[in-house]
Order: C-alpha cells, then structure tokens, then sequence
C-alpha cells in the first residue's frame, strides 16, 4: 500500500490541475469569444459567452449561498440533499449491478456455452437508450411488490443503475478470469484442484487488476444511469429531478443551473474515491502475498 501511496498523490494532483485547467479554460473562452457564439461557415461551433448561456464560475459559487426560493433553504443546501438521495439510490443500483455481473462472469468462464449464448446480448444490452427504457422499468415496477412493500418509485432508478454498472462488471471480471496462463490452470489441475478451488486460489485474485477499473467504470455508470432514470421516472428527491427542475429557471437564473451540475459532478467523483478506497486493502493484501 506504502508504494502505491505516490501514485494516489499524483492522481489527486492531476485531478486538481485538471479542475483549474477547466476553470481556465471556461474563464478563457468567456472573455474572448463572441456573445452569439463562435460560427465556422454559418455553423455554431462554440456556445454563446454571455451570462445566460455561461455565468462566470464566481457567480455559480456564490449562487450555492443564495437561499432557493422554493425550499426556503441554501442551494448549496438543496443540491447536497438531493445529492445524498441520488447516491442512495446510486449505491444499491451500483452493489446489484456488481453482484449480477460477477455471477454473470462466473458463469461465462465456467461455461463456454453460455458465453458464447450469453456475451452477445450483454453488449446488445447496452444498446438500449435509457430514455425509451425507464418509462418500460417504471411501468413494470408499478406492477410489483416487494414481499408486503408496494414497489417504490427509487427502486425503478436503482434498476436502471443496476442495468448501467453491470456491464462492465461482467466484462471486466470474465476478462480477469480468463486471464491466467495455461501452465497455472495445469498446475492446479496437477494438485487435482477442482473448478472451484481453482476460481478461489487462481482465477480470482488474478482478476483484482481487471476488476476495479470496472468497478470505477460502473460506479460512474451506475451515477448516470440514477441521474437519468430520475429524470425520466419523474423521482422526486434526487439531483436528475433537481437538475430539470432547475433547468426551466436557467432563462431568469442560470447560475443555479450550473449550481446543480456541480453536485451532480462532485456526486461522480465521490463514487469514484468510495470504490479506490475499496482497492486499498486488496492492495495491501496483494503487495503482503506478492502478488501483483
């Protein structure tokens, strides 16, 4: 864990520099280029500078201090709530998703059949547009029930989050678990291990590498696939339906557009550092075993 601690230090600091580069950037761009937008033979290649279209980053910041005429409360205030709703809903969308891609990767390694079957419609699944599949989700689970509990209306944006993080789980994880060589598969073979003892001993923790770069690519799935199914379903509580709701105030006020995308992009980065901080003690235990 000790060695990996420089590289943690510089992906912060590259996170930082690559903010105040943003920050330049939109600041930059805002003095410079046309109010109407910079056009390239009569096509707009660039947004419009003026305040409406892009406030100055200091006017969103302060915005998050103002109070929000409707909740009586801070922005700042309102956006964290809704961030804190939208990452519950997060969390148990992304763990179904992660569990559901597992034991689909376990199941393609195991059965050459049911890969082949199978991966094909895993890929075409991901083909589906959200905005024509959380309407169908939302119908269904208004059907549903779970044991004595009607079906929620947070239950259907965590099924579309689970539909988002699964992918790159099962793909991950299958990559990972066909990864070792053929002389280890041999080896434990030669020990008379079966399939079993073989996936814990072997295929498993050579499938670490390979399973948190997925984990970070469902976890930022599964933000989106929650902002979005908000969105769609109408939820109520969660920065999607904040972000629409305060994307019909962005003619009067477009400060508090931005205020919102802000906590919907700080709500991405803090799933990220959860599923790093998830890594560490693999890590170390890697790094102790010598493996890795």
């Amino acid at each position: 864990m000790t060695r990996d601690w420089p590289r943690r230090a510089r992906v912060g600091a590259g996170t930082g520099v690559a903010a105040l580069l943003v920050v330049g950037l939109w600041e930059g761009y805002k003095a410079v280029g046309d109010p109407d937008g910079t056009e390239l033979l009569g096509v707009r290649l660039l947004p419009r500078t003026d305040d409406a279209a892009m406030p100055h980053v200091w006017q969103v910041l302060t915005r998050l201090t103002d109070p929000d005429a409707t909740a009586g409360l801070p922005v700042w205030r309102v956006v964290l709530d809704a961030c804190l709703f939208t990452l519950g809903v997060t969390t148990v969308g992304f763990a179904a998703g992660t569990v559901i891609g597992l034991l689909l990767a376990v199941a393609m390694q195991r059965l050459r059949i049911v890969e082949r079957g199978l991966l094909p419609y895993v890929v075409l699944s991901q083909t589906v547009p959200l905005v024509a599949l959380a309407p169908v989700i939302a119908g269904w689970g208004g059907r549903l029930s779970v044991g004595p509990y009607p079906w929620q209306p947070w239950m259907s944006v965590s099924v579309i989050a689970a539909y988002l993080a699964f992918f790159p789980v099962a793909v991950g994880m299958l990559r990972g678990l066909q990864s070792p060589p053929a002389a280890g598969v041999e080896l434990m073979r030669s020990y008379a291990a079966g399939w079993w003892r073989t996936l814990v001993k072997l295929r498993l923790p050579a499938a670490v590498p390979y399973l948190f770069p997925a984990l970070r690519l469902a976890g930022a799935a599964a933000v989106v696939g929650a902002v979005v199914g908000e969105i769609s379903t109408g939820t109520r509580g969660g920065i999607g339906r904040l972000l629409l709701e305060y994307s019909r105030q962005a003619t009067s006020d477009p400060a508090k557009v931005y205020a919102a995308m802000l906590g919907a992009a700080a709500l991405g980065l803090v799933v990220t550092v959860v599923v790093n901080l998830l890594e560490i003690p693999l890590t170390r235990h890697r790094s102790a075993t010598g493996q890795g």
